[in-house]
């Protein structure tokens, strides 16, 4: 039921019924090495200068800390990598033509983080309809092995409405019918609708390495979705002044596909 897609990266009629059907679709090193070198050092500033840190104080109380000095986006590669041509043509292919970007997110995690139990990620739209898509994408910058840990996930738990945590009792256990993914080469990515369950399995003891990762999140049209970041507005509006879009997706950073933001779920 899975679905791993290398080289030319793009999409028969079969595989978007795979991706429908077991919820992921795995794309080995769709990052070219310029740009993932370029975001290795972006993510190393993000943490490193403590903008990750305001970034998420931003988020947790915005009345104290207002804008955040720094967005994401506005990082070079964080930018060119909302937008990576190879990518957005997978992200066509399953959403449609027009969709809409959500948010973006990135961090190193050190050898000795914690797994995140079984959750899923998708918002709700103001149409509570579930047959628009969301789908999160994923980028394992220095891919994935032993010294890393991996990512379990549950194909087709995406078609069955549950509660972000409903599975979260569980930590990271395994689970029947689950795929482990845990061998990408560096640049890879991982496409999930937003609904799919998984989980982030620590690495075993012993030496490991950090986990370069950003993810960005990007929802069909139809509905107006519920944002993730108080300061979505700016973010947006910025995205629009660095023309992002390249004036091909003139509804990626459009403000009415959102509603107003009332915290996190």
């Amino acid at each position: 039921m899975s679905l791993f897609l290398g080289g030319q990266q793009a999409l028969g009629s079969a595989q978007r019924d795979r991706f429908a059907e077991s919820g992921f679709l795995v794309l080995p090193g769709l990052l070219p090495e310029p740009l993932r070198t370029r975001l290795v050092s972006e993510v190393d500033r993000w943490v490193d200068e403590g903008l990750r840190t305001r970034s998420i104080a931003s988020c947790t109380d915005p009345a104290t800390h207002g804008l955040p000095p720094v967005l994401e986006l506005e990082l070079p590669g964080h930018g060119a990598l909302l937008t990576h041509r190879p990518l957005l043509r997978v992200v066509a292919e399953l959403l449609g033509p027009s969709f809409v970007f959500h948010h973006l997110h990135s961090d190193r995690q050190g050898p000795d983080v914690a797994g995140k139990a079984w959750h899923h990620d998708y918002e709700p739209n103001d149409r509570a309809d579930p047959s628009l898509l969301m789908i999160h994408v994923l980028h394992y910058l220095g891919g994935l092995d032993e010294t890393v840990g991996s990512l379990a996930v549950l194909p087709g738990s995406h078609r069955e409405p549950a509660g972000k945590t409903a599975l979260a009792h569980l930590g990271t256990a395994e689970l029947p019918g689950e795929v482990v993914i845990d061998r990408l080469p560096a640049g890879s990515t991982v496409l999930l609708n937003s609904a799919l369950f998984h989980a982030r399995r620590p690495a075993p003891d012993g030496p490991g390495r950090p986990r370069y990762f950003v993810d960005a999140s990007y929802c069909q049209v139809g509905a107006r979705w519920r944002p993730v970041k108080p300061f979505w507005r700016q973010m947006l509006a910025r995205a629009r002044e660095l023309r992002l879009d390249h004036g091909q997706w003139p509804e990626l950073f459009a403000e009415r596909h959102f509603t107003e933001y009332i915290g996190t779920a």
